[in-house]
């Protein structure tokens, strides 16, 4: 019996490639026995690659049953290679190109989210459409003056906190703002919400719940730290799994999971972000294409529900070929 060929794309022309690079890595060593692993290797530049040998898209996409889509960031989580999958009829792992598209844009997200009664951090919005005109220090004027210190300036649309700061002064924010637009062009200012950072993982159609929240994961970064790019990736955070918070919180750390999994039209599965504070659990974003490295959350919230890093390549897998 032949074996299924998955191809595994990764790489890609955004901030995110190293750890796409990782993430892809992680998902070929560690594909079953049933499958066969192609490394598609998408390049800074953007030309794709099959085996180590330049390709055109379609003729990759020709060659495979399915892609395992293990992008990051711009491009591969926008919706913008789900765009180009679906114009090819290519079957492929994770949410579609709308969902995709509004995960990776925080600021619409959390408007869809204020919809349906989900809390998320007061926030607001700096764009070159909204804003036209203003430089990055009359930006961080409006922020001084509007919002209390201390503020999270981050991207609106990148991930694994890369161009986030955490900032307290008028002098740290405008470094922030900087930082952050060097990134892309729409920046999100939050408010700072003092508390404890938890994670909820969501699988499709897994021990007959159409969407399972995995076991809640407690994210604990070094003293005075937050769990910025660097930190996410050196080892130096402790992630407990699961998660020590009480059984409501818990729950509705679950149920909001999955809320928003669902309300944003995610496939497959996702991994939220939270803040559980004293008055409540806040919503950070949601991401539709978690990291799958030895580091990354999602595996590990996988494997303290008994699913071990094979099982859930393989379930992910088959919700891409049977389901669509």
């Amino acid at each position: 019996m032949s074996r299924i060929k998955v191809g595994v794309a990764r790489g890609g022309p955004s901030s995110e490639y190293d750890i796409s690079l990782k993430t892809g890595g992680e998902v070929l060593k560690y594909l079953p026995e049933r499958y066969e692993g192609l490394d598609v290797l998408i390049d800074k530049s953007g030309q794709w690659h099959l085996s180590g040998f330049p390709q055109k898209p379609l003729e990759i996409f020709e060659r495979v049953d399915v892609l395992f889509n293990a992008l990051h960031g711009e491009f591969g989580e926008d919706g913008r290679v789900q765009q180009l999958f679906e114009g090819c009829n290519a079957p492929y792992t994770g949410s579609r190109i709308l969902a995709s598209a509004l995960a990776m844009k925080k600021h619409l997200a959390r408007e869809i989210f204020q919809q349906f009664g989900i809390s998320v951090p007061k926030a607001m919005v700096f764009s070159a459409d909204k804003f036209y005109g203003l430089d990055v220090a009359d930006c961080a004027k409006k922020i001084f003056n509007s919002m209390s210190p201390p503020w999270v300036i981050k991207p609106a649309s990148a991930g694994s906190s890369v161009g986030v700061s955490i900032c307290s002064s008028f002098s740290e924010l405008v470094r922030a703002m900087e930082k952050a637009s060097a990134v892309g062009d729409v920046v999100l200012a939050e408010g700072y919400i003092k508390g404890r950072e938890a994670t909820c993982a969501v699988l499709e159609d897994f021990r007959g719940e159409k969407y399972y929240a995995l076991p809640v994961v407690e994210i604990v970064p070094p003293l005075g730290k937050f769990f910025d790019y660097d930190v996410k990736y050196d080892g130096s955070t402790r992630e407990i799994c699961p998660a020590g918070f009480d059984g409501d919180t818990k729950r509705r750390l679950e149920q909001t999971a999955r809320l928003a999994h669902q309300i944003l039209g995610c496939r497959h599965y996702s991994r939220a972000d939270f803040i559980v504070a004293k008055d409540g659990v806040y919503l950070l974003e949601v991401n539709t294409l978690p990291g799958l490295t030895s580091e990354s959350l999602f595996p590990k919230a996988a494997a303290a529900a008994g699913l071990e890093f094979p099982q859930l390549l393989d379930h992910i897998l088959k919700l891409a070929l049977t389901k669509g």
